[in-house]
């Protein structure tokens, strides 16, 4: 240990004393005179970091000295690349425009065989659209308040309300406060309704138009003690009633029990057209689907693939599923009958509703009303009046051509009494007959 430190303070003296030193000579003594600065100051080599930062300085430069020359892989690579973007800017621009094709299709009525599902108010008669129908109605009940208090209660019970069963189960508790009533006319207890109630609260107030037929028998609100509480409570508090008021409480009752909701019905809007090749033809607007804008987007997307499905092999079961779903799509139908004489009758009809009401929409538009006739649908299928099918099971929605034609035994009894009648259509129909575009 002792000769290992010796020679570690021999290898310091060495590199202290200098170059032409010995290491016996005084290390005091003073070193030689230089010739240069150069000699006095030998250059230390470069440390790692700048070794790497020089390198990394001279690859920049010969990077830009020396372009990288393309390969052929590379020319191919870059030309797929141009192509497929052009082909994906060339995609967006036709999916631009054909959104903006879908949009016009959809916004501009003129090129709609019909401009759109209409209804009838049963209360003010006034025509409405399909839209509107639901607001027109509400605001028509709530101006027959000053009429009628009862009726027009009893009209917003039954249509402002679509929760059928809970409407069942407010009645049923009004009926039996009535019914108290009627049984205890003298009992004070039971012409007092507490608002603050349970079976009130849960069954009763929540049904718009309750409150109103209460008010409208003859209820009013009150401000009345509670027994073992401090303050008033609300109460609905009916005078006591002679036989007279009896009797009419009883009459309001089986209204409101046998009261149906309003329904608007729906306007066919009959319309004549002239003979044209443009009768198999038909431009819906979105009333007539239920569907969303967006789901009838995609409907025309499908067509080409119903086109298809139908070409392959497919059993009966499919076809009937297929067929079943496709008749959930359509809430309305339009259809256009054509008549011996070319002109052509067109009405707006349920989809769901029977074959029954399109001859009665037929027959109510002809002159010779009492004739009998025959519709065929497309494919030669004669419709049996007779039969309680829907128009969407002989697949006529949402549009459908139709052939009208005579009994030919009863219109050869016609022929030979000479009283063959020219004109089919009523004359308020022929005086508003239009041609098809």
């Amino acid at each position: 240990m002792k000769k290992f430190f010796e020679d570690i303070k021999k290898d310091i003296q060495f590199k202290s004393a200098g170059p032409g030193k010995k290491l016996s000579e005084a290390t005091s003594s003073k070193p030689q005179a230089v010739q240069s600065n150069a000699s006095a100051k030998p250059r230390h080599a470069p440390t790692e970091g700048a070794q790497r930062a020089g390198a990394a300085a001279l690859a920049r430069i010969e990077q830009k000295q020396r372009p990288r020359v393309q390969t052929s892989q590379d020319a191919i690579r870059n030309q797929v690349k141009r192509e497929l973007e052009a082909e994906a800017a060339a995609t967006a621009a036709e999916q631009k425009t054909t959104d903006i094709e879908s949009s016009k299709a959809v916004t501009d009525p003129t090129c709609f065989s019909v401009s759109g599902v209409f209804f009838t108010c049963p209360l003010t008669g006034e025509t409405v659209t399909k839209s509107n129908r639901e607001l027109h109605i509400k605001e028509a009940i709530l101006m027959r308040f000053a009429e009628d208090p009862v009726e027009a209660s009893i009209m917003m019970i039954h249509t402002f309300n679509k929760d059928r069963e809970k409407v069942k189960a407010a009645i049923d508790i009004i009926n039996k406060y009535i019914e108290n009533i009627c049984k205890n006319p003298a009992e004070e207890k039971y012409r007092k309704i507490k608002v603050s109630n349970k079976i009130f609260q849960e069954k009763v107030r929540g049904i718009e138009g309750s409150r109103e037929f209460l008010q409208a028998l003859g209820f009013e609100s009150t401000q009345l003690p509670v027994d073992g509480q401090e303050g008033t409570e609300e109460f609905l508090v009916l005078a006591q009633p002679d036989e007279d008021a009896l009797e009419q409480i009883k009459k309001r009752r089986d209204a409101l029990q046998e009261a149906e909701p309003v329904r608007a019905t729906l306007d066919r809007q009959p319309q004549a057209f002239r003979p044209s090749p443009h009768a198999t033809r038909f431009e819906l607007p979105p009333d007539f689907y239920n569907l969303t804008a967006e789901e009838l987007k995609r409907e025309q997307q499908l067509r080409s693939e119903v086109v298809e499905r139908n070409a392959m092999l497919r059993t009966k079961a499919m076809r009937e599923k297929d067929e079943q779903r496709e008749r959930r799509k359509y809430n309305y139908t339009l259809l256009r009958v054509r008549l011996p004489d070319g002109n052509l009758l067109q009405g707006t009809f349920l989809a769901r509703e029977r074959v029954s009401v399109l001859y009665q929409f037929v027959r109510e538009c002809l002159v010779d009303d009492w004739q009998p006739f025959e519709l065929m649908a497309p494919g030669g299928q004669k419709l049996k009046e007779e039969e309680e099918v829907a128009l969407n099971e002989c697949n006529l929605a949402p549009a459908a051509l139709l052939t009208f034609a005579w009994d030919a035994g009863v219109q050869a009894d016609i022929a030979a009494a000479g009283k063959q009648n020219s004109s089919v259509l009523k004359p308020e129909l022929m005086d508003n007959i239009k041609t098809l575009s």
